[in-house]
């Protein structure tokens, strides 16, 4: 194992984490992947087998963060791979959102980038090589009403992947985010007939997406091949927004 490259996917347990975590492993690398409890890491286990690991990380915790950290880099080593996925929705109109929806979006989707990210640097700037990858949405830049921190939350994540990008790219880490449209997954599947009809109509390619299309992305910028791209968006959304 001591040859494989380490990474750390967050949110790995279902959806697209799942399927990125699954991808990783495919791709030859060790995958730890996290989730908020015991069940999540029993899934994740399950999934990887010999091909990775589970462990339990609140982002919200800057110690769940730095205990998760720390087990899994004495057991494992350093992931020199990083896959922000992890993140949370609480939606509502603005006019009757609490302090709490907002705050707790706020602090897991971007505060979450902040805790987890910075003490994953010093071992990859060691290294001089890195890959990270955030998972942004396509909300981020269309927005979406009764999404306001959401949005807010993911348009952060773009800002935070071209500033990393451009203090950590002469120590050869790449920073990279990829922003999923519309995903077939647990989370979409709450949609009714009406709203996915609506969407349909408005995606050119007239379906919803794959977890492992998104996957499919986030293994291409985390390979060697990528190691010129840095500091970008990749759109994975069927056209629903076009750059």
């Amino acid at each position: 194992m001591s040859e494989r490259r380490v990474s750390l996917v967050t949110g790995a347990s279902r959806g697209i984490g799942r399927a990125i975590a699954s991808r990783l492993a495919a791709d030859g690398l060790f995958v730890v992947g996290t989730a908020t409890g015991e069940e999540g890491v029993e899934r994740i286990r399950s999934l990887l087998g010999e091909n990775g690991a589970g462990v339990v990380l609140r982002l919200e915790s800057a110690d769940s963060v730095a205990a998760a950290l720390r087990n899994a880099e004495q057991e494992f080593g350093s992931p020199s791979v990083l896959v922000n996925n992890a993140g949370i929705t609480r939606d509502g109109l603005l006019m009757r959102m609490s302090e709490e929806a907002w705050d707790e979006v706020i602090d897991v989707d971007l505060g979450g980038l902040y805790r987890l990210t910075k003490p994953l640097l010093r071992s990859m700037m060691r290294a001089r090589w890195g890959r990270i990858v955030n998972i942004g949405s396509v909300v981020g830049r269309m927005g979406n009403a009764g999404q306001t921190n959401y949005a807010a939350a993911k348009a952060g994540i773009e800002g935070f992947t071209r500033a990393l990008a451009r203090e950590v790219g002469t120590r050869g880490i790449t920073v990279n985010a990829v922003a999923p449209g519309f995903i077939d997954t647990d989370m979409t599947a709450e949609l009714s007939d009406s709203q996915r009809e609506e969407m349909m109509q408005r995606i050119p390619l007239g379906r919803m997406g794959d977890a492992e299309e998104v996957a499919a992305a986030v293994s291409f910028l985390v390979s060697d091949e990528a190691g010129y791209i840095t500091g970008e968006t990749v759109h994975v959304n069927g056209g629903l927004q076009m750059h």
